[in-house]
């Protein structure tokens, strides 16, 4: 049975003592009466044989504590956690590190993500990090309630008119299959091939660096009327993440590059490939050595920053570089496309699949992404759709390689137009 004991002469001096669930005894201070110290410790008491109890102690837990206790605890994809420590250390922790988890309020918490020096995206995904921890505080039993579940943020006042920023898709450049391929040429074979493949397949940047090359030119076999249809394919099932790994503390190690699962099950698929890039395929693997198709020229997983060293000058241009000792002469580059990343390229290839109709089913399918709704569970990609799909890239690709004036790629691989269905 709970009791009070006085401790000390100040005008709290009694404290509540009662029975835990383990049978030590718990104590909590700071009451000025003996009542109120007994009431305390019964109702603690009360909440035990409940079975609704929480540990006082847990709940005065300061929140940068229990964080680290889940980050450790709750492991999931490489560029999940970077995006989550990154949640933590920039915004987080900087105002709620030594705040006891109890002491959390969302009136605190709404007026603070208010004030955050980041855009409105970035306030909305960082308060959602933040509700996430505290939900697993609940699930742990450091905490009876979450208090950010469910509620709605309050968004930042303006306090002077200005110009109103487009929306992110607004701002996206449109690159056409024209520049993808310009671009591709300056790179040369395997980068080239990198570009075009991501241009007319939608595939993303892990995932071309992770695709080995037994998951290249595998054919798809379906039934078609009175026969079978059939394409070569690449096969997507894992892909390179590049992050900032941790310790089991937290601490920062060496940046990592890893394969990982695909994102999510829908981005495990076949892409088909049109004749003209499953040609390019076959000429790239007969001569190149290693098992990563799309890596570097030592067979090395591609970095973004290495990556990002070759694409620039490719798509936004270069100046002249004279000869000199130890260097050598360098053409000017004129830009093709300035700002073009892999990121826009799959966006292209999203694009070009409405232009000529992809219909939602393989659009959906070969893009990766999931299709909302009961027509995902009963439309599925037919044998013409697929056709229908490759005749249009295929077209894409002839009018595209016209425009530009080119019969062959890198001087090398040198295409004839295909005029039958095979």
């Amino acid at each position: 049975m709970a009791y009070a004991e006085k401790r000390g002469k100040g005008d709290r001096p009694w404290r509540a003592r009662y029975k835990k669930p383990d049978g030590t005894l718990g104590s909590e201070p700071g009451f000025r009466l003996k009542s109120a110290a007994e009431d305390w410790g019964e109702e603690q008491e009360a909440r035990i044989r409940a079975g609704t109890w929480i540990d006082p102690d847990l709940m005065r837990t300061h929140f940068g504590v229990f964080a680290r206790k889940f980050m450790a605890e709750r492991e999931k994809r490489g560029r999940t956690m970077e995006k989550r420590w990154e949640h933590l250390e920039k915004r987080i922790l900087p105002r709620w590190e030594n705040a006891p988890l109890i002491g959390i309020t969302w009136f605190d918490v709404d007026g603070w993500q208010m004030l955050l020096p980041c855009d409105d995206v970035t306030r909305g995904h960082t308060v959602s990090f933040m509700s996430t921890v505290l939900t697993a505080a609940v699930d742990a039993r450091y905490l009876p309630q979450n208090p950010l579940q469910g509620r709605r943020r309050t968004a930042a006042a303006v306090s002077a008119p200005t110009i109103v920023k487009p929306r992110a898709s607004e701002e996206d450049e449109a690159y056409t299959p024209e520049q993808a391929l310009l671009v591709a040429e300056r790179l040369g074979p395997a980068k080239g091939l990198h570009v075009i493949t991501t241009a007319f397949t939608g595939i993303n940047w892990g995932e071309g660096v992770g695709m080995h090359r037994d998951a290249c030119l595998l054919t798809r076999r379906q039934k078609w009327e009175n026969g079978w249809f059939e394409c070569p394919t690449l096969r997507i099932v894992q892909e390179v993440a590049e992050y900032q790994d941790r310790g089991p503390n937290g601490e920062r190690l060496p940046t990592a590059l890893r394969l990982e699962p695909t994102k999510n099950p829908w981005r495990v698929r076949d892409l088909d490939l049109p004749p003209f890039l499953a040609r390019l395929w076959r000429h790239h693997l007969a001569d190149w050595p290693y098992e990563w198709p799309l890596s570097t020229e030592n067979g090395k997983w591609w970095r973004r920053s290495n990556w990002l060293k070759q694409l620039r000058p490719a798509a936004d241009g270069r100046p002249e570089r004279q000869k000199r000792q130890g260097v050598s002469a360098r053409a000017k580059w004129e830009p093709i496309a300035p700002g073009m990343t892999m990121r826009s390229l799959r966006h292209l290839h999203d694009s070009l699949q409405s232009q000529i109709g992809v219909k939602a089913p393989l659009e959906y399918e070969q893009a990766g992404h999931k299709r909302a709704g009961i027509k995902a569970v009963y439309q599925h990609p037919t044998p013409e759709m697929r056709q229908e799909r490759l005749d249009g890239l295929e077209e894409i690709y002839w009018r595209a390689m016209s425009n530009v004036g080119m019969r062959a790629h890198w001087g090398r691989v040198d295409l004839v137009k295909r005029t039958s269905r095979s």
